[in-house]
């Protein structure tokens, strides 16, 4: 399978001020695999982006990735 929690804390950690925060946390259930980006309360615009059209852009990326694997993905953001 496709590293997917590594996928996104690469990108979350790229896009921070303070990298060391970014948490990336992987469940599962029978439908799907959800990622819960936490990062620090002040980087949390850089991760989510005007209107949020980073947080839009690194699901997609995910998505894209979990396509490949034939899995399903939901990426949320919390701080």
């Amino acid at each position: 399978m496709y590293p997917l929690k590594e996928l996104v804390e690469y990108i979350a950690r790229s896009l921070v001020d303070k990298p060391e925060d970014v948490e990336v946390i992987e469940t599962e259930n029978e439908r799907a695999v959800i990622l819960e980006i936490r990062v620090a309360p002040e980087d949390m615009g850089k991760v989510i982006g005007k209107q949020g059209k980073i947080a839009k852009s690194i699901r997609t990326v995910t998505k894209a990735a979990a396509a490949k694997a034939r899995k399903k993905v939901a990426v949320e953001i919390m701080r």
